[in-house]
């Protein structure tokens, strides 16, 4: 088993930056541009031929890894582009929406991207919740939907999944579960949890860059719902270029689209690669301590913090408040350390397996050295930008 440590060498960035971003953008993994050579060399020297060589399969053969992170059985995992296209797949399922069935019972801390999906329909009443507990008290027989958060993105706060899931299935709901913040960096079984749909990122802890994105659904609920946002790479015989629709009957393959992103999928695997051999609960635990370090070096410097405290409900991002957080932030960047800023929350710092302790104190003093020198005074008025 190698120490983790050894693990900084697999990360280019890594050598000219403090690195703690990786709850929004995990750092490209060494061996990614040779798959994406790989992908090329493929394109030039095969061409049409890499589709039945490994592109064509790549949406179900990448998606099995990433269920295996996740809990998931074999077959029931697909990539997808990113989040909100593996739930609008999910809710075309269900269309014609029942008007008498048609809430969707949505926490407000969710990230925003699917809510603004939910909302944008005509046929569908959003019900927001500003709580995991209130999101139960609000599940009722009219309710359709539950897409729920596993790690909430601005406060990295673990949600109570369990009772959310038992009280959807009491009244014949099914839950929706963005892993988006968990995967790779907290222990998330599916199949335990129950939960009849998940779907995820690899742009985060997974360190699988963009365009991979991914969605589990419950092998049998697989096996009879009809999505209606769908392509040809959904049908049972998709190069038989058959005019009527005929849905796959190979697991989750029947909620693909379009032409699948070999390259994006092929990239991914190199990030994929290291969660598994490292294993997810290592990485937690490892995580646990660095983050339970962060917390106490920033009391120790008089700043609060808006992440959970108890470590059960803690993910892997420890969010900072200080004044003018913005402006902090921007300089915190300037001097390559590399986190980000949310508004409402404050500077994110997300340190990963390969984030040694040392660099956790450089980051916090640095925070100091620049509130208590004015440094950040140029920044004012800065926003996010990633």
């Amino acid at each position: 088993m190698r120490d983790l440590i050894d693990y900084r060498s697999e990360f280019p960035i890594l050598e000219h930056t403090t690195y703690l971003a990786s709850h929004t953008l995990g750092p490209m993994p060494r061996r990614a541009p040779e798959l994406l050579a790989e992908f090329a060399r493929m394109w030039a020297e095969r061409g049409i031929r890499s589709w039945a060589e490994g592109w064509w399969a790549s949406p179900m053969r990448v998606g099995d890894q990433i269920g295996r992170i996740v809990g998931a059985p074999a077959g029931s995992t697909v990539m997808q582009q990113n989040v909100a296209i593996a739930e609008a797949i999910v809710l075309s399922c269900f269309r014609p929406v029942d008007p008498a069935r048609n809430r969707v019972v949505y926490e407000r801390a969710n990230f925003p991207s699917v809510r603004y999906l939910y909302q944008a329909q005509p046929d569908l009443d959003v019900v927001v919740c500003e709580s995991d507990e209130e999101i139960v008290e609000r599940i009722d027989e009219r309710t359709l939907l539950v897409p729920i958060s596993h790690v909430l993105f601005r406060e990295s706060e673990i949600q109570d999944v369990e009772p959310i899931v038992q009280r959807a299935h009491e009244v014949g709901a099914y839950v929706v579960l963005d892993c988006y913040q968990s995967a790779g960096i907290v222990p998330v079984d599916v199949t335990a949890l129950g939960v009849d749909f998940a779907v995820g990122g690899s742009v985060k802890w997974l360190c699988g860059g963009p365009a991979n994105g991914w969605l589990y659904v419950r092998p049998d609920l697989a096996e009879r719902l009809e999505p209606t946002s769908t392509g040809w790479q959904a049908h049972e015989r998709p190069f038989a270029f058959e005019e009527e629709l005929e849905y796959s009957s190979t697991g989750s393959a029947r909620f693909l689209t379009g032409t699948p992103n070999p390259a994006a999928h092929m990239a991914g695997t190199a990030g994929y690669d290291l969660i598994e051999e490292i294993g997810v609960q290592r990485i937690r635990d490892n995580s646990l301590r660095q983050t339970e370090l962060l917390i106490e070096l920033v009391d120790a410097a008089g700043f609060d913090v808006y992440s959970p405290r108890d470590r059960e409900r803690r993910g892997g991002a420890v969010i900072v408040v200080v004044a003018e957080a913005a402006a902090v932030y921007a300089e915190l960047e300037a001097r390559a350390i590399l986190g980000d800023f949310r508004p409402g929350a404050g500077i994110r710092l997300g340190p990963h397996f390969f984030t040694t302790d040392d660099e956790i104190r450089f980051a916090v003093d640095q925070i100091v050295d620049i509130v208590e020198t004015g440094a950040y005074e140029r920044h004012v008025g800065a926003a996010a930008l990633h």
